[in-house]
């Protein structure tokens, strides 16, 4: 179960108005998603809207993700904070319920220099016994992780996994031919994942594969197999969903994706707004062309 690779969809977080996690759909969801062949479970990624759940909130996503999986999959769980010490108690907390991993975010309201970076992940991952998957993205992350804090934290023993979604696939390139086998890269929907691969990746961490897993299972087995022209053809049929992750919220796409397909999972948390009925369509048209 330590052994990650292939498709880990990041979960959505269902929550209903009155601030209830509706454990029921998750738990349903997660089970299908196993059931189409994903290899792993990441609640509280960013499509899981950490940042906008309470503790107790993230706890019951957490457990009901673990108590779905059944042990049939890895479940890597999202831990991140402003504050260490309380990064480092969430951490803790899901291995106590099961978690099979962490997947480490920094939130900074305060720009950090590198050796406060490198803290935050190093203490985390000094505080679990299981593997610790670094989250890099430049785009929402007000202080990132530049390649040599990325190569230090690549030789402490837990740490031995990235997820970048910084959209530089020559950043990729970089962190591998930097660190070596010590530091295994995951794609993001950021990046094309055929392409990911084709350069060394293990697969892709992301929200796009809650809606369309069947499809990202058979992309990432053609790229496992170098069937790369076959892969390129599903992989350009894929991309619209990419598309319309990276244009609209990433909550209210992948929500309004599952919603389409019958899971009740509610709308995104506020301030956070629903799709419009202009944006939804697309997300429909681009689901309607998958089937």
């Amino acid at each position: 179960m330590t052994d990650f690779r292939g498709v880990f969809p990041y979960l959505v977080s269902p929550v209903s108005a009155d601030g209830a996690v509706r454990t029921d759909v998750l738990a349903r969801l997660c089970d299908d998603l196993i059931g189409a062949g994903v290899h792993g479970l990441t609640p509280l990624g960013s499509t899981g809207e950490f940042a906008y759940l309470n503790a107790a909130q993230r706890m019951a996503v957490v457990q009901t993700t673990i108590e779905a999986a059944k042990r049939r999959v890895p479940v890597v769980a999202g831990v991140a904070s402003t504050s260490t010490a309380d990064a480092v108690a969430q951490a803790q907390a899901y291995q106590k319920l099961g978690a099979d991993g962490i997947l480490a975010i920094l939130e900074a309201y305060f720009p950090l220099p590198d050796a406060q970076v490198e803290s935050y992940f190093r203490s985390i991952a000094d505080a679990v016994d299981i593997p610790v998957v670094i989250y890099t993205n430049p785009q929402f992350q007000r202080s990132d992780l530049t390649l040599d804090v990325i190569a230090r934290l690549a030789e402490h023993p837990r740490i031995g996994y990235i997820k970048d979604a910084s959209t530089n696939t020559g950043r990729l390139l970089s962190i591998m031919n930097r660190c070596g086998d010590s530091l295994r890269v995951f794609s993001a929907s950021a990046h094309i994942p055929a392409a990911v691969m084709l350069i060394g990746g293990l697969g892709w961490m992301a929200g796009p594969a809650c809606i369309i897993p069947r499809q990202s299972v058979a992309l990432y087995n053609l790229c496992q197999a170098g069937r790369w022209g076959e892969a390129m053809a599903l992989q350009r049929r894929l991309w619209r969903i990419n598309e319309a992750f990276a244009r609209f919220n990433l909550a209210a796409c992948i929500k309004a994706g599952l919603a389409i397909q019958g899971y009740d999972v509610g709308d995104p948390i506020p301030p956070q707004a629903p799709l419009t009925a202009d944006a939804r369509k697309v997300v429909e048209a681009a689901l309607r062309e998958l089937r």
